[in-house]
């Protein structure tokens, strides 16, 4: 079986299809999918997605690169984290690149998710773009590893791995890591343990090869593991059963 750790099935393109990818997900062997919350304005929608199926759960969050959106406090998010099938808090982090000024707005929504998710003992599912050495040092300033979580679709450098390793997060590897220009993230691929490893699609965004550039989706998950299996000399099986555990054991605290 195969889990996709980080997909949007909330999202107009995946939700007006909903009974069509579910089924394209069964197909595939992808028994289990995390849907991210991004928005409180929405996140009813996550949460609805995760009580319609059993094999679907919910995360709860505000994406770091909304501005004009509902703002959370951590009563908010304890409030939402208490439903038995949201099962961490975010997607949270920093995104420089889409707000190059560094906003300190979006470094105290981090904190807040932080707390929220230490207060609840939920993982956190991080995202960081162009902001790295800020989102350690928040992460190690908050104790992030008091609960760990995932670094989600990550694409930094082998150090930065490491260091999210050190504080006990995961690394989620998506789409991306098919891509052929892809080849620092192909050498990260490698050498993250592969009991710390998650994949996911971060669908409807980042399909793989070799439907890259069309809509994803969680069946497609399939073909991100395929490839770390390939580079990694190991039957796809191998990396199916590992991620799947390493899911499991973090987010349902299965042993």
């Amino acid at each position: 079986m195969y889990i996709d750790s980080h997909c949007h099935l909330d999202f107009p393109d995946l939700l007006e299809r909903e009974d069509e990818v579910l089924a394209a997900m069964a197909e595939a062997g992808v028994g289990r999918a995390m849907c991210i919350g991004v928005k409180l304005e929405h996140i009813d929608r996550v949460i609805g997605l995760a009580e319609r199926h059993d094999h679907l759960y919910a995360t709860v969050g505000v994406h770091p690169d909304g501005a004009d959106v509902e703002e959370p406090d951590e009563d908010r998010l304890l409030a939402l984290a208490d439903h038995p099938k949201v099962l961490g808090i975010g997607e949270t982090g920093l995104d420089y690149y889409w707000h190059k000024d560094r906003p300190e707005w979006q470094r105290e929504r981090f904190r807040v998710h932080i707390r929220a998710a230490r207060a609840c003992g939920k993982p956190l599912v991080i995202h960081t773009r162009d902001s790295a050495e800020d989102t350690l040092r928040l992460m190690r300033e908050e104790r992030a590893d008091e609960v760990g979580g995932v670094m989600h679709c990550f694409t930094e450098t082998q150090a930065v791995a490491d260091a999210a390793l050190e504080l006990g997060f995961h690394i989620s590897f998506s789409g991306i890591v098919t891509f052929r220009n892809a080849r620092d993230l192909k050498e990260v691929a490698k050498q993250v343990p592969l009991e710390r490893m998650l994949i996911e699609t971060d669908s409807p965004y980042l399909a793989p090869t070799p439907y890259r550039g069309k809509t994803n989706q969680p069946a497609y998950v399939v073909h991100v593991a395929e490839e770390i299996a390939r580079l990694r000399e190991l039957p796809v099986e191998v990396v199916a059963e590992a991620t799947t555990h390493n899911f499991n054991r973090l987010f349902l605290k299965e042993d």
